[in-house]
């Protein structure tokens, strides 16, 4: 356990004691400390999902249909699994770009076009 130290001593004072105060003051500073972490982590993935959004929206153009390799070229990706994840498939969810042939998503003939 990471705090473990720190969670076995703040039970000893609390016998000491008579009370509960510090293992409750323990709690309440881990579960904010947790609470921070995951409030940064939300922050850093809405800025690096905003910053992909507007990425691929800026190198598309309004009713042109686009290959995946022909927006990865202008994005100047590689990973085929990398821009689907990080870029396409937030696209898709926010319904700013759509398929071509919403059917068959993993068609070789399928385009994305910009709302």
């Amino acid at each position: 356990m990471k705090y473990q130290d720190e969670y076995y001593n703040a039970i000893s004072k609390c016998h000491v004691n008579g009370n509960s105060t510090f293992f409750i003051e323990f709690m309440l500073k881990q579960i904010d400390s947790v609470l921070e972490e995951i409030a940064t982590q939300i922050n850093e993935d809405s800025e690096q999902l905003s910053d992909c959004v507007r990425k691929l929206l800026d190198v598309m153009e309004y009713d042109v249909a686009y290959t995946s390799n022909q927006l990865m070229e202008k994005l100047e990706l590689k990973s085929r699994e990398g821009f689907r994840r990080n870029y396409l498939k937030h696209e898709l969810e926010l319904n700013l770009v759509c398929m071509t042939i919403p059917d068959k998503p993993n068609s070789k003939n399928q385009r994305y076009i910009k709302k």
